[in-house]
């Protein structure tokens, strides 16, 4: 057994990674279980060719998921063995899979996501809960956008809630932090972006978008707040203001569930031969 005492140095290190400044001074944050770890082997970047810098791992986990502990030896990550109760005090969560891996930074300059010509993008302006962060980013990957931006009011995406929401996600794609929104905007209406801000009192009507064939081309969606939106400078920026139509009796949508509606119906426009339009009745 490698750490054996919750008070080593090692232990320490790892821990103090919950804390975005300490994250930002070592460019590294924490993944936890099986499928971060695996995703974090599999991406290629840092200085040293490899994201995964070290594994923590409890025997139990060690031996359950012996696949991606050879994976790691394989790229020359060191994996340590430890106590539940050293993996414990590491992790963010209730109840630990027993898999910690440190990990560096993989976050991309918005000029390289700019320079890479994307037709779909999500942008994250002023959302704050980490949760919410990484479920947009996890959308965002499985309707095939090509990267997420998030604002410098926005939460960290290393935030260990927003690595665990995003199930992978963050290794898939490139994402570009702490952009302001007016950079952000700017930048991609250059590159020949439209840039649609989702609100629920957006004049356009995502439906009417669509079967008017307006979601072809490149698009970029604007994301705000989870409990107010966004702000009115901020709507501003877009090209279009549009609202998810809710046809029930239900309030409104929640911040992921409306971002993977919009994402999709992007997504869905730009794969379809003639675009997505409605069906004129016979």
């Amino acid at each position: 057994m490698d750490l054996t005492s919750v008070r080593s140095a090692r232990v320490t290190a790892a821990r103090r990674l919950a804390k975005r400044s300490f994250r930002g001074k070592e460019r590294r944050f924490l993944a936890e279980g099986p499928q971060a770890v695996r995703e974090a082997v599999a991406h290629a970047g840092g200085e040293a060719g490899r994201t995964l810098v070290e594994l923590y791992a409890t025997p139990e986990a060690a031996e359950r998921h012996a696949d991606v502990v050879a994976a790691a030896r394989a790229v020359g990550a060191p994996v340590l063995t430890a106590t539940p109760e050293v993996i414990a005090e590491m992790s963010d969560t209730v109840t630990p899979q027993g898999l910690i891996g440190v990990c560096r930074f993989v976050d991309s300059p918005f000029e390289q996501v700019l320079a890479a010509a994307p037709r779909l993008v999500a942008v994250l302006a002023h959302v704050r809960d980490p949760g919410n962060a990484g479920t947009v980013l996890r959308c965002a990957d499985a309707a095939g956008a090509d990267a997420v931006v998030l604002t410098d009011a926005s939460v960290d995406p290393y935030n260990p809630k927003a690595v665990r929401a995003s199930a992978g996600s963050l290794f898939h794609l490139p994402v570009a932090v702490g952009v302001p929104v007016e950079e952000a905007v700017a930048g991609l209406r250059a590159q020949g972006v439209r840039v649609l801000a989702a609100d629920g009192a957006g004049e356009r009507d995502l439906d009417a978008e669509l079967d008017a064939g307006r979601m072809l081309g490149p698009t970029a969606w604007v994301f705000g707040n989870e409990a107010w939106g966004l702000p009115e400078e901020t709507r501003a920026l877009a090209d279009e203001v549009v609202r998810v139509p809710i046809h029930g009796r239900a309030e409104s949508l929640n911040l992921a569930t409306a971002a993977a509606v919009c994402l999709y119906a992007s997504a869905r426009a730009q794969r379809a031969p003639a675009g997505c339009r409605g069906i004129t009745p016979s």
